[in-house]
């Protein structure tokens, strides 16, 4: 009788852990949020940022006769998505995956949710399953949104056609449309590492500017490190050592082997610092 009482205390009928904080729900709740909302407009609004200060400025010219990206930026559209990617991969795109990772768990600690959400009971493993996916899918659709928005722009100003390279040559536009692709895919794996660090962050304090500024700013930390040439070897072991690698995608030829040294880098830090968000949150006691 005993046995029976306390099965039925511990699982109520009818209950599945599976079921709980469902992802579709969850994306729901962040799509609603103003945050995310100013964040899409200011990734839709840069294309037409930049546009206007070529309109303003005129076509870019190439310094000390060398050429480069942001040169090509007015010959087609897809010279205009490449260095709309490539004027935001440094800074700019990391700034959605801090926030959409980084504000997640914390947001809830801050409003007091967090303990309610526990108590449903939504299993802490399933919470934080569904709040990575979700902030992960997010930060993919605004990788996603900025060249598309910038392939739009620059073929209405600039008309469809192949991607002039810099280094000479082009690429049709069926495989510049290739590539564009293999670079977003690159650029949000390559920033795998701050949304992993931004969601133990999360998972760490109940304040979501602290876990979103404290991502930021380590990457930023990275970023002034890799410039420091007297380390010299030791930058490789840095991800934003290889967050340019996704150029090699914009070449005559195609050369897969910094991506690949970039991936395999940026998926082991991530599963790492994943690890610890789960393993740590497992054993946290959670009072707000």
């Amino acid at each position: 009788m005993s046995g029976t009482l306390t099965d039925r205390a511990e699982v109520a009928d009818g209950y599945r852990a599976g079921r709980t904080l469902p992802i579709r729900v969850e994306l729901v709740r962040q799509l609603k949020r103003r945050r995310t909302l100013v964040m899409g407009g200011i990734l839709f609004a840069l294309p037409f940022v930049l546009l206007i200060a070529f309109q303003v400025g005129g076509a870019p010219d190439s310094r000390n006769g060398g050429a480069g990206l942001m040169d090509t930026a007015t010959l087609s559209g897809a010279n205009f998505a490449a260095v709309n990617l490539f004027a935001s991969a440094g800074f700019l795109l990391v700034v959605p995956v801090a926030l959409f990772c980084g504000d997640t768990v914390a947001s809830e600690a801050s409003w007091s949710s967090l303990r309610y959400l526990l108590a449903a009971p939504v299993p802490r493993a399933r919470l934080l399953w569904s709040k990575l996916v979700v902030g992960l899918s997010l930060s993919l659709a605004a990788m996603i949104l900025l060249p598309v928005t910038a392939l739009a722009v620059g073929t209405a100003a600039y008309g469809w056609g192949p991607l002039e390279l810099p280094t000479g040559g082009s690429l049709a536009a069926g495989t510049a449309a290739q590539r564009l692709v293999i670079t977003v895919a690159y650029i949000f794996v390559s920033q795998l590492v701050t949304a992993a660090l931004a969601f133990w962050l999360s998972t760490r304090t109940d304040a979501p500017l602290g876990a979103v500024g404290g991502a930021v700013g380590l990457t930023i930390i990275g970023n002034v490190l890799d410039e420091v040439t007297a380390l010299g070897d030791w930058r490789e072991f840095l991800p934003s050592h290889w967050q340019y690698a996704w150029l090699d995608a914009v070449r005559p030829q195609l050369d897969w082997t910094d991506m690949i040294q970039g991936t395999s880098l940026s998926i082991t830090y991530a599963l790492v610092l994943f690890a610890l968000a789960f393993r740590g949150f497992a054993r946290k006691d959670v009072v707000s």
